[in-house]
């Protein structure tokens, strides 16, 4: 399978967050356009997920830490871990997940 970023269709999964999504068999990839202000709720998933902040500033909060992620900070999320975030800027964001997030198919 090959793919352009630009010819993907891009998703609202939740208000602001826009993503564009890829799967395989193992694994899902989101390339994300995160609006100002935006907010994921606190949760957490089977799936491990890595997130790298492509563009702008994103507050995160893992296990009750909070921090400011700038372009090209990479932030390893372990399964079950609790997490939440908000856009401070428009942002751009890639999360990597494996197993596949089925939800996002």
């Amino acid at each position: 399978m090959s793919l352009n970023l630009s010819t993907l269709p891009s998703k609202e999964i939740m208000p602001g967050y826009h993503g564009k999504l890829v799967h395989s068999e193992t694994m899902s990839i989101a390339f994300w356009t995160v609006t100002k202000n935006a907010e994921v709720p606190e949760h957490s998933h089977v799936n491990e997920q890595i997130m790298h902040v492509m563009e702008g500033e994103f507050e995160f909060t893992l296990d009750g830490v909070t921090k400011i992620y700038r372009p090209g900070d990479i932030v390893v999320i372990s399964a079950h871990q609790k997490h939440s975030g908000k856009a401070i800027t428009d942002c751009k964001l890639m999360d990597v997940f494996s197993p596949a997030r089925e939800e996002y198919k």
